[in-house]
């Protein structure tokens, strides 16, 4: 079945934590969830005009999210700053002239954050987020890419994939989230050239220790019998990004976490929040779009 024929899109729930199919859960205020909802509603729809209606017809301002967490003894804390959040929000705000309405698509690893800050980055930016692997168990009738594989192959996978990929091109305004393999096909790199491409280099090992936190049973390539989780994840990742690494080098930007943690004076990622993640990006998005602007002006030849 091929995902364009009748492909349902639905506007996902925010979710926080670094990684949110495994990442440190989280919680955010419920007036903000109340906001979300009431701009966005829940999209579902059959074909792409109606689904580019849905997405255009956006009103509110964007707003900057607070998260918490919650504590040893179950006390939520603020996980971000009210000036980290201010400073999130004045960056989204500078970046968007720029963005012009091109889709911004996030690639990297599986358990990177992609999920996570990609919602950040939609909420602040007022975009709309999906996520590539929900539109095509979406579109294919099942509940995980898992049963996907299992029951079809790795390859049916990734021909929905790529179909889904294709028609979110032909919009505007997205903040996607994509599969962890979706970079392996030239197709797809056609597909996001169309807007702006991020890939967050995650440390193989803090996505290893992440990973086996949470199992391995919704990631199909990973998922292992029996062994030590963390030994398994961390090899066969390594592997991944041994066979991906040129691949994800095609991404427009790169965000490095390392680096990130570096400025910040932290010795593990870990201790980064989802926020300075997605201030990140939008800081080296500003940067790939001014250079790029500089290099086509049209005033080089006067």
């Amino acid at each position: 079945m091929e995902a364009g024929a009748g492909l349902a899109m639905q506007s996902s729930s925010r979710a926080v934590g670094v990684g949110a199919r495994g990442g440190p859960g989280g919680c955010r205020s419920g007036a903000l969830r109340g906001e979300r909802r009431a701009r966005l509603g829940s999209l579902r729809v059959g074909g792409l005009a109606a689904a580019a209606a849905a997405v255009r017809v956006r009103g509110a301002k964007p707003v900057a999210p607070l998260y918490c967490l919650k504590t040893s003894r179950g006390q939520e804390t603020l996980h971000n700053s009210v000036d980290e959040a201010l400073l999130l929000k004045r960056k989204a705000e500078e970046v968007l002239f720029e963005l012009n309405g091109r889709c911004i698509y996030l690639v990297g690893m599986m358990g990177s954050g992609k999920s996570t800050v990609g919602k950040i980055l939609a909420e602040v930016l007022g975009y709309s987020y999906f996520d590539s692997d929900s539109l095509v168990e979406q579109a294919v009738g099942m509940p995980s890419v898992a049963q996907i594989f299992k029951v079809h192959s790795e390859a049916f996978f990734r021909d929905n994939e790529s179909s889904v990929l294709r028609d979110l091109s032909s919009m505007q305004r997205l903040v996607v989230a994509t599969g962890g393999g979706a970079v392996i096909r030239p197709v797809n790199w056609r597909y996001m050239k169309k807007g702006l491409s991020i890939m967050l280099d995650v440390p193989l090992d803090a996505l290893a220790k992440r990973i086996a936190q949470v199992g391995t049973a919704s990631r199909p390539l990973l998922d292992q019998p029996s062994g030590d989780p963390y030994t398994a994840a961390f090899t066969k990742l390594s592997m991944l990004a041994e066979q991906r690494g040129d691949a994800y080098a095609n991404a427009d930007v790169r965000v490095s976490l390392e680096d990130i943690a570096a400025k910040q004076g932290h010795d593990d990622v870990s201790q980064l929040t989802p926020t300075d993640i997605a201030i990140e990006a939008l800081q080296k998005i500003q940067n790939f779009v001014m250079e790029h602007s500089v290099a086509s002006s049209p005033f080089d030849d006067l």
